[in-house]
This record gives structure tokens, sequence and C-alpha cells, in this order.
């Protein structure tokens, strides 16, 4: 009987799980589509997960079950323009997670598409990098048709950074680690309802190992 039980309850856990679209097995993703940021809203409260979409049907995973990583297929070198000085010294290593999607790289986006229009302030969430740990500085950016980068988070420059992000929407950045090793990245993501209440996700720790 006490084995019947537990089974029941083991098969209830894994039917909640399957309902629920929440795989908690810890995993590591190293190429293909992720929605890095992946912020919806619950009808009362904003949630931060992984959107992993390697998988089919895609799956939210809980950002600490997970561990996201950079191949050496995605180092490279900082270009000679001095608009990429937040990188390092041109010819130095560098490893991109790029906004593009390359093959066999991981390729992290930002979602709000689980955020309908209407239900926060100005229609946009507050991302913020509160903090990392980790051989050296990390950022994300985005590049124009020119190649121009424009920054959205730097620890090279102080942390937290912030950046506003539109509901309802899907983007992409360049994830950037000047060194290899592992790297703990703590990200936050806030806004205001429509009827004036802050509301958060609280701190989520994010672990990424950059091989050489």
């Amino acid at each position: 009987m006490r084995f019947r039980a537990l089974a029941a309850a083991a098969l209830a856990t894994g039917l909640t799980l399957f309902a629920t679209g929440t795989a908690q097995a810890a995993v590591t993703i190293s190429h293909g589509h992720v929605d890095a940021l992946d912020i919806d809203w619950t009808g009362s409260a904003l949630t931060l997960d992984i959107r992993d979409h390697t998988v089919s049907p895609a799956v939210d995973r809980d950002p600490s079950t997970v561990t996201l990583e950079a191949v050496s297929a995605s180092k490279t070198t900082v270009p000679a323009s001095s608009a990429y000085s937040f990188l390092g010294s041109p010819g130095s290593p560098v490893w991109i997670l790029p906004q593009s999607q390359a093959s066999g790289i991981l390729w992290p986006g930002f979602s709000t598409e689980g955020v309908p229009t209407g239900v926060l302030q100005g229609n946009s969430v507050t991302a913020k990098l509160i903090s990392i740990t980790g051989p050296a500085d990390f950022s994300t950016y985005t590049t124009n048709a020119f190649g121009t980068p424009t920054v959205w988070f730097d620890s090279g420059n102080g942390l937290p950074d912030s950046r506003a992000v539109a509901v309802n929407t899907h983007s992409h950045a360049n994830w950037a680690f000047e060194a290899a090793g592992t790297y703990t990245l703590v990200f936050e993501v806030t806004a205001t309802t429509s009827a004036g209440t802050a509301v958060s996700t609280g701190q989520k720790s994010y672990t990424l190992t950059v091989q050489p």
C-alpha cells in the first residue's frame, strides 16, 4: 500500500509538471534557442524563467536547474573599432553568444510575450542585471546593420544595470564573456501594474559556463 501511495504521488507530480510545462530536472544547454529571460504575467504576479525551445514542446525551466554553456566555437576576438572597447582590448579573446542564430551555438533571447498589453504601466518591464561573479566581465549588446553596438548590460562599468523592455515582445542580443570559466548572473525584473502596484520576479541566479 505504501508503494502504491508513493507511486501515485510521483505520478501526480509528473502530471503536474507536464500540465504546467515546467521541467525541474537539472540540464545543460549548449546550443539552440532559449529565451534566457522569459518574463510572464500570471494575472497577479511577474515570473522569470528560462523558456527552452531546444525540446519539443518547449518547456519553462527554473534558472536554478539550468546551466547555459558557451561552447569553444563561440570564441572570437574583440573588433578593432573603439565602439567595442567595452569588450576589452582589440584582438583580445571574447566569447559571444550571438544576436543572430548560429549553428551549434546557444542563442539566448529575451521574451515578454507572456505579458499582455494593458496590465502594466507604460506597457513595459524593467530588466535588471543585479550582479555577476566570474573570471571576467560580462555584457549584452545589440548591433545594427552597420555593425554599431548598443550596450544593454555591462558589468565592466558597474552594476546594477537596468533596461526597459516592452511587453508582448521577443528580442535577441549578443551575450559576451571576456574569459573562459563559470559565471553566475543575477537578474531581476520589476514593473508597476496599471493599478499602481509594484511587482517583482525576485532575484534569479543564472549559471553560465564558457569553454576555452
